[in-house]
């Protein structure tokens, strides 16, 4: 059975967006999705606006955005001043970073592949990994 979309409780808003509860609560702590409704009763009540902001966060995390940049992202969203020009200038600076990683990341991979080709990987009380991190 599908969860109703209206009116939703943080459980069900975490179950039909596939984000964590308490990550909805956090983002909700940080202002990146808006305070929901209440219930007579006092109960949050999320929405589907609730939802669709969950989905676009997610994705947004899911290829590396920061929080800040989703922040300016929604920004652009909220205020109805979507600008490609500004967003494209937002990706294309996280491009640069995640490709300034995968630099980063291939040093790292070469270094240890070169110290562990120096390992017997033996039993042995010497090990070159360990004198090469203490040199």
């Amino acid at each position: 059975m599908k969860p109703d979309r209206r009116n939703m409780t943080r459980g069900v808003l975490a179950e039909c967006s596939g984000v964590n509860a308490e990550t909805i609560r956090y983002y909700e702590s940080i202002a990146l999705i808006p305070a929901p409704a209440r219930s007579s009763g006092g109960h949050r009540v999320y929405e589907d606006s609730h939802l669709q902001r969950l989905y676009f966060i997610r994705c947004c995390r899911q290829i590396g955005f920061s929080l800040d940049e989703i922040r300016d992202l929604l920004s652009l969203v909220d205020g109805e001043q979507v600008s490609c020009e500004r967003v494209k200038q937002i990706a294309d600076d996280h491009l640069r970073d995640i490709r300034a990683k995968i630099v980063d990341l291939r040093k790292m991979e070469r270094t240890l592949d070169a110290l562990s080709a120096q390992c017997s990987g033996d039993d042995v009380p010497d090990c070159p990994i360990i004198e090469a991190l203490q040199a």
